[in-house]
Parts: structure tokens; C-alpha cells; sequence
């Protein structure tokens, strides 16, 4: 019914298709790796189970909650409705203050404790990251 040429175009387009479509999803399964999403301290404390993965939580630094150590900074992430205590040893972004928005990344103790690996501050008194912002507005 179809000739030879006609057979091989359509082999050749079904290949590159093909191999077009397991690119992408490799591509999109090596990256599902790397994500870290933002939550509230709202969402982890309605999550059914804390499973050991890196996690970000954005937030209010709470007024009057940060003390610190020789070798720890403790501090306290609100986000008006429910709050989460962090822990972490390492150097702060000089803009990191009370009452200002911050991003911690870390692990889950529990629902209310996180050993925090990396602290994100905002860059300018203006500045918002918009999933903190978002999620504030939310609430």
C-alpha cells in the first residue's frame, strides 16, 4: 500500500519522537531530585508524615525569638497562624533580622523543629520572596 520511502519517513519520524519523548521525561526525572519546595509553617504542621527530605519553610521571623550561641542560632519562622523553631550553625545573610521574611532549608525534626541547612534573607526592605508572600496572603 505504502511504498519504501514512504515507510522509512514514517520509522524515522516514530523514532525521533521516540527518542524525544524519553529525553524530556529524563530530563524532568533528574530534576525531581533537585526541587525543594516552600511551605508555611501552616502546611507542615498538617503533613501526615515527615519522610527525612530537604524541605524549605518561608516565614516572618518572629519578634524576640532569635538567640544565640557559640556554635548554634535558634530562631523562630511564623506565618501569623502557626509557627516552626529552627536550629542552625553557620553563617546568617547579614539582612537576617526580626520581623523580616526569611527561608530556611533543612530537615524536619519533627512538626515543629527544623535543623536548618541553608538560611535565605531578603535582599531589600521591599522585597518579598512571592511564595512567602503568597502564602501569607493565604492565611
Amino acid at each position: 500500500m505504502y511504498g519504501r520511502k514512504v515507510k522509512l519517513r514514517l520509522a524515522f519520524i516514530l523514532l525521533v519522537l521516540t527518542a524525544l519523548i524519553l529525553t524530556i521525561f529524563l530530563i524532568l526525572k533528574s530534576l525531581e531530585e533537585n526541587v525543594v519546595y516552600f511551605q508555611s509553617p501552616s502546611e507542615i504542621s498538617e503533613l501526615t508524615e515527615l519522610d527525612g527530605k530537604k524541605i524549605r519553610v518561608g516565614g516572618m521571623v518572629k519578634k524576640d525569638s532569635i538567640s544565640l550561641t557559640s556554635d548554634q542560632l535558634k530562631f523562630i519562622i511564623s506565618d501569623f497562624k502557626n509557627e516552626i523553631i529552627v536550629t542552625y550553625s553557620g553563617v546568617v545573610p547579614n539582612l537576617f533580622e526580626e520581623e523580616k521574611g526569611v527561608v530556611a532549608e533543612g530537615y524536619l525534626k519533627d512538626r515543629n523543629v527544623l535543623s536548618a541547612t541553608k538560611i535565605l534573607a531578603k535582599h531589600d526592605e521591599n522585597y518579598m520572596p512571592p511564595e512567602v508572600k503568597e502564602a501569607l496572603e493565604e492565611k
